[in-house]
């Protein structure tokens, strides 16, 4: 087992709270030739001094004899008072001040003052700036949406307006995050004795994971490079070089289908270790995501995270990422619904249920709106029982003319419902059934309030089968990747049992949501050759696609293993957000698309020459 060490960092500095963190970025004093203080600094006890501001116009409110703008930086808000007067001067600056439109910037000097009128909303809410000077430095037309946190801008608006979109206070707080998050991931694994190394970008293309982007070569026509899906290689060769510990925030790539948690390049905590075995990996990389809360939320997790097996997680929650902030696990019924003339059971591989607790008052209308959503094709269920248990202890259900009284008391008492719950059950293949019941049960945790995002609950699930088997291509595919290590109890089921040999990986998940990942890696080529075997490759293949791993193993691997972290879901847990985008400065759509630079794009005809591509017609 790895040292504890009582520091996390392995010094006395200590992690910042999260109001530490605020204002840390709040306070950071500027002096260059524009201004010499930011808008989110100046206090009270900056009254009567001389300061000089640069930013952007909020907003400006014209009130008899007097104009107020608010002034933005990244920093805060500042409120400027422009005064008219009998002086010529200062009449013109007046005006100068009913002339700005939104998100001019400009640069303001004048007298700190106490203001009348305070705003306890905002740090800077108890002073003003009472204008002196006004320089517009440059003019900007009308923004096409609002710049504040609550923008009248649609998604794909501020999407094109990206760079707009940055300067709202909202969104520059989880990119500051992220910043911050980024640092401390440094330091921290710094202290445990990590390097960060960057592995390449332009690599070998390994068909066998998610697609590829792939980039033509000029220098060598006809070839490709790819972009990394991940530096899995990279990394276990650095392990085989002797850097038993490394880490990097690595840019990714893989071209698949996009949902909100996922980007075609998105960044990783990448990390391997050599020396170590399962538990070693994951109590490193526990004792990091707990210093990570700590440091951002202030929450101290001070007992282990829960474990959990891949058959437990699908078996009860249908998921091999389960919410466990809430209860209504799985219950089966099979054994008790065969044989009553039901169809819909009789022919059923499995039926399952859960109990929504309090539920028994749900109207027939909002029990059609479960069943309607259980047969949205993104669910794919073709219907769904219900018995309320009445708070009387009778029953009420939709099966009621198949099962009887007694019968469906049978199914309360095996699954716990009390009196007020109702009961929600489907029917249909084992896997595709436990999959659609996983979609019902989240959503009725949203329903009744139980998802709360200020609550975490992160766990482990362990014991991943090896292979999963592809109806389609009649074939074992690896459910990591071809180079996890198989459970060292299961090594003798490789050849006789396949299906059912444990991968020696882990999943870190959180909230619902999978945080990371990672495996104990194959270190010895026999076992890595008997690997690729099973997976369907030729020894040509596998020597082709992964040679240089092949031999670098010939030279004395260590053992090692490794995990990776979603550094944007990681971010975007601890921001309490649903998409992964506004922590990313830059983000593609749900097409892959960034409309704001309009990418992808056709390429000129003379790269397509220089490269030796032919396009094919559009089909």
């Amino acid at each position: 087992m790895l040292k504890r060490y009582d520091d996390p960092l392995g010094h006395t500095e200590r992690a910042a709270t999260s109001q530490q963190l605020e204002e840390k970025i709040s306070i950071y004093s500027i002096s260059d030739m524009y201004r010499d203080k930011t808008c989110g600094e100046l206090r009270l006890s900056d009254a009567g001094s001389k300061v000089t501001v640069a930013g952007w116009v909020q907003r400006s409110r014209k009130m008899g004899g007097m104009t107020f703008v608010d002034v933005r930086d990244r920093y805060g808000i500042t409120q400027v008072v422009f005064n008219t007067s009998d002086n010529t001067e200062e009449n013109a600056l007046f005006d100068a001040a009913n002339n700005l439109g939104r998100e001019y910037v400009v640069q303001v000097s004048g007298t700190v003052t106490e203001r009348t009128s305070k705003n306890k909303n905002i740090p800077t809410g108890e002073i003003e700036i009472i204008a002196e000077k006004l320089k517009v430095l440059n003019k900007s037309e009308i923004p096409p949406f609002t710049i504040e946190d609550n923008t009248d801008g649609g998604d794909d608006l501020r999407m094109k307006f990206r760079y707009l979109d940055l300067r709202r206070p909202a969104v520059r707080k989880n990119l500051e995050l992220r910043h911050k998050m980024a640092f401390e991931i440094r330091r921290y694994l710094d202290s445990k004795g990590f390097l960060e190394i960057e592995t390449p970008i332009l690599v070998k293309s390994t068909p066998e994971g998610a697609r590829d982007f792939v980039v033509p070569s000029r220098m060598n026509p006809g070839e490709f490079y790819a972009l990394p899906q991940s530096p899995q290689l990279f990394k276990q060769l650095l392990m085989v070089s002797g850097f038993d510990r490394y880490f990097q925030i690595a840019k990714c790539f893989r071209d698949e289908d996009l949902r909100a948690d996922r980007q075609p390049e998105f960044t990783q905590i990448d990390c391997e270790m050599s020396f170590v075995e399962q538990e070693d990996v994951i109590e490193m990389f526990e004792g990091l995501v707990k210093h990570i809360f700590k440091y951002v939320k202030e929450i101290d997790f001070t007992d282990p995270f829960p474990r959990m097996t891949w058959n437990d997680a699908m078996k009860f929650y249908g998921s091999d990422k389960p919410d466990i902030r809430f209860g209504m696990k799985f219950v089966e019924l099979t054994d008790l619904v065969k044989g009553k003339g039901f169809s819909v059971v009789d022919d059923a591989e499995l039926t399952v249920g859960i109990v929504a607790p309090g539920c028994a008052s749900y109207t027939r209308k909002q029990i059609d709106e479960l069943t309607e959503f259980v047969k949205r094709p993104q669910v794919g269920a073709k219907g769904l029982m219900w018995v309320k248990v009445e708070p009387d202890g009778s029953f009420k259900s939709s099966v009621g003319k198949f099962f009887s009284a007694d019968e469906l008391k049978t199914w309360a008492e095996r699954m716990d419902a009390k009196p007020g719950d109702l009961i929600l059950v489907m029917s249909g293949d084992a896997m595709k059934t436990r999959k659609q019941l996983c979609e019902l049960r989240l959503e009725m945790g949203n329903r009744l309030g139980l998802r709360d995002k200020n609550v975490f609950a992160p766990l482990w699930v362990i014991d991943f089968p090896l292979f999963e088997w592809d109806e389609e291509t009649q074939r074992y595919y690896a459910m990591h990747h071809p180079f996890t290590s198989p459970n060292p109890e299961d090594i003798d089921k490789l050849r006789t049992d396949t299906g059912n040999v444990r991968a020696t990986a882990y999943d870190i998940v959180v909230n619902g949501t999978e945080l990371g990942g990672g495996s104990i890696r194959i270190h010895e080529a026999a076992l890595q050759d008997e690997m690729f075997e099973l997976l369907g490759f030729t020894p040509e293949k596998a020597q082709e696609q992964f040679g240089f791993l092949m031999n670098a193993f010939k030279y004395g691997a260590p053992p090692h293993g490794g995990l990776a972290l979603g550094f944007d879901r990681f971010v975007s847990i601890l921001a309490g957000l649903d998409t992964i985008r506004d922590v990313i400065a830059f983000p593609k759509n749900n097409s892959g698309r960034d409309v704001m630079n309009e990418s992808p794009s056709p390429i000129d005809q003379a790269q397509l020459d220089e490269l030796q591509l032919t396009l094919k017609p559009m089909e």
